[in-house]
């Protein structure tokens, strides 16, 4: 076995979600899952199919993102994993639902940060071991980077 590390590429920083399902329909029901949810959400997703054909399946409302999701799904190769590329919205928005759709295992990482995919290699293929979600603490927030915290979840609108 021999472990990698593959980088998702991200050039415009947009949030996303990477995670595990485990059925070919995922794709169809990922797709509906968002746009049930978000009217208008634009979207790429990116599933690696893990048996038979085993081909990068794919759907969105933004061919500039699905082509996004679909280069990382590439690059990272792991089976039955998928990637969702979003802009104008973002993973708390979807992310409950996306959790309760049936074949969904698990959610691995939701963000914009860049990401290092630690997957390991075997003669039969890849899995995903783990991400490194962006950087290591630099240090513990005093009261003004909490009163900077509160204030921005009470700008964007996420806290009263």
């Amino acid at each position: 076995m021999e472990l990698k590390t593959i980088t998702v590429e991200n050039p415009e920083h947009l949030n996303f979600i990477l995670g595990q399902s485990h059925f070919i329909k995922s794709v169809e029901d990922i797709h509906e899952a968002i746009v049930n949810t978000v009217p208008g959400a634009k979207f790429g997703l990116a599933f690696c199919e893990a048996s038979d054909a085993c081909l990068i399946r794919h759907s969105g409302t933004d061919p500039d993102l699905v082509a996004l999701a679909q280069k990382n799904a590439m690059s990272i190769g792991a089976g039955h994993s998928f990637i969702v590329f979003m802009r104008a919205m973002f993973p708390i928005n979807i992310l409950n639902t996306i959790q309760a759709v049936p074949e969904v295992c698990r959610i691995i990482c939701a963000t914009a940060n860049p990401v290092e995919v630690v997957v390991a290699q075997t003669d039969q293929g890849r899995g995903i071991m783990g991400v490194i979600d962006g950087f290591s603490p630099k240090g513990i927030e005093g009261d003004a980077d909490i009163a900077k915290r509160k204030s921005l979840l009470r700008a964007i609108g996420y806290k009263q």
